[in-house]
């Protein structure tokens, strides 16, 4: 990816942004009823059961695997409770089985206790914009090695790749993990990025020239096994209709990133779920033409009152159709001068060369001033918060994407400090990057939350990520399925690697 100047595009992989042009000035209840209908409307997708077997390369990261008790610890439900001090939360079969206060709750005898003073356990993170790809400045790798287990290591324990640069390399990582061959987490693979003609020119993307094209590609990607596809920036109206149409037949689902299909118009055509929160939407951008993607569509949040009755009626339509909106504030942030803060562990998980070009990305972001105005950032977090307390579904991803800074897993954790940032309560927030996400793809029944009968996708963290909410960076342990494994020891695995494997 070219370093561009204000005004220009900046495109590598899965993100887009728009520069406020030059010389711009940056500016700065149905609720209850339409949550409650959207959840009825919710479909239950099954999820992968726990391998029968694990192979080498996956028993080298579990530290636990057996009945579990984890005694005197705080919990933090994923659905928005205050924090239950003193809990004991049994595991075994792969399920919660008990949730209770400390003396209460019968330990199975041969079962692992492990003493949570001090300690918080709360729900597996679900990733909604989780790739398996890695990008900087100068390279997009695909990370079937680095990504798994960052991902599971900082607590993600489901994940929607939400538009692959290499699908099979997907599709085969997934099995992997199914089959217990190597340690990752819960996958729901996406197909390639469907753009519009002459805009996958150059890169792994479709790009759909006509309506006959889109059901031909959709029904493709159906058989060979993806649940997810992703319109991309240039797609025209006429082929997202099509696409959706045959993928619905297929039990597909679709999201995008869009531009050249402001979000009314997307929801009126189908899609079931839009990325990237305000940034992407070209709904407030007044010289829009149909089916093409404005150079203004950034600059046309300058100004924008999240209050509006403008911003009411988009949220209105996504609503009133049972449409998420996917945060994926940790991208866009890499683009606000001298934004996210610096983190070791970040730079010590990037390979040298990865490294270096996020470094240099960042320094002349920050010496040009140019990137994203922060009062746009900003308003950016405002619409997110005013989409849930509307009574959207607000779901949470890193999209590891950009200039390279926003690392599988520890952006998930960044994405939701920043979700803090932007007004929500330390435990909303991890609602939002929890069960809602679940919600999203249909598995709630099963996951992204603390109940007896879920799946046991919990994460240890040593703090209180309620008070604290870095605190949701500690992670000691991670359970997906019951299966215990050790966080320290993928870290240091990937140590150097990201952006070379």
């Amino acid at each position: 990816m070219r370093r561009a100047r204000v005004g220009s595009i900046i495109e590598s992989g899965s993100f887009f942004v728009l520069l406020a042009s030059e010389g711009r000035s940056a500016m700065p209840n149905r609720t209850a009823q339409a949550a409650a209908l959207l959840l009825l409307a919710l479909p239950t997708a099954a999820v992968a059961q726990r391998p029968a077997n694990f192979g080498p390369q996956a028993r080298e990261y579990i530290s636990v695997d057996g009945a579990v008790a984890i005694t005197n610890v705080r919990v933090i439900d994923g659905m928005g409770a205050a924090p239950s001090e003193g809990q004991t939360v049994v595991l075994s079969g792969g399920k919660i089985t008990a949730v209770g206060p400390a003396g209460s709750v019968a330990v199975p005898a041969g079962a692992r206790t492990i003493d949570g003073s001090g300690k918080t356990v709360l729900p597996g993170m679900v990733g909604l914009h989780d790739h398996s790809y890695y990008t900087t400045a100068g390279r997009v790798v695909q990370s079937s090695f680095t990504a798994p287990l960052l991902y599971l290591a900082a607590g993600v324990t489901t994940v929607r790749t939400t538009g692959a640069n290499n699908p099979y390399a997907e599709l085969n990582l997934k099995r992997s993990v199914d089959r217990g061959d190597f340690p990752g987490p819960r996958l729901f693979i996406t197909g390639p990025y469907l753009t519009g003609p002459g805009n996958g020119a150059g890169s792994t993307m479709v790009g759909l020239n006509n309506e006959e094209e889109a059901r031909r590609v959709v029904a493709y990607w159906a058989a060979e096994g993806v649940s997810w596809l992703k319109f991309y920036t240039g797609v025209s109206r006429a082929a997202m209709k099509a696409a959706i149409d045959e993928g619905h037949k297929h039990g597909l689902k679709f999201t995008g990133h869009l531009c050249s299909v402001p979000y009314k118009e997307a929801v009126a055509l189908g899609i079931d779920q839009l990325e990237h929160g305000l940034f992407a939407n070209s709904d407030y951008d007044k010289t829009r033409k149909p089916d093409q993607c404005s150079p203004n569509m950034m600059g046309s949040f300058s100004n924008l009152d999240v209050s509006s009755e403008e911003v009411k009626s988009t949220f209105k339509a996504m609503i009133d159709k049972g449409v998420g909106l996917t945060s994926t504030l940790v991208v866009y942030e890499l683009f606000v001068p001298n934004r996210p803060p610096l983190e070791q562990r970040v730079l010590d998980a990037m390979s040298t060369d990865a490294k270096n070009e996020y470094l240099t990305s960042r320094a002349q972001i920050a010496a040009t001033n140019s990137g994203i105005p922060l009062e746009i950032f900003k308003t950016g977090m405002k619409y997110e918060l005013a989409f849930a307390k509307a009574g959207g579904l607000l779901g949470s991803g890193v999209d590891p994407t950009g200039n390279g800074g926003a690392l599988f897993g520890y952006g998930d954790q960044r994405n939701v400090e920043l979700l803090v940032e932007a007004g929500f309560t330390p435990v909303e927030a991890i609602q939002v990057a929890t069960s809602n996400g679940a919600k999203v793809l249909g598995i709630f029944g099963q996951t992204g939350s603390i109940a007896v009968g879920k799946n046991a996708d919990l994460v240890l963290v040593s703090g209180n990520p309620a008070s604290r909410i870095a605190d949701i960076k500690n992670v000691e342990m991670v359970f997906r399925d019951g299966v215990g494994y050790d966080s320290a020891k993928m870290v240091a695995a990937v140590r150097g690697l990201v952006g070379v494997r």
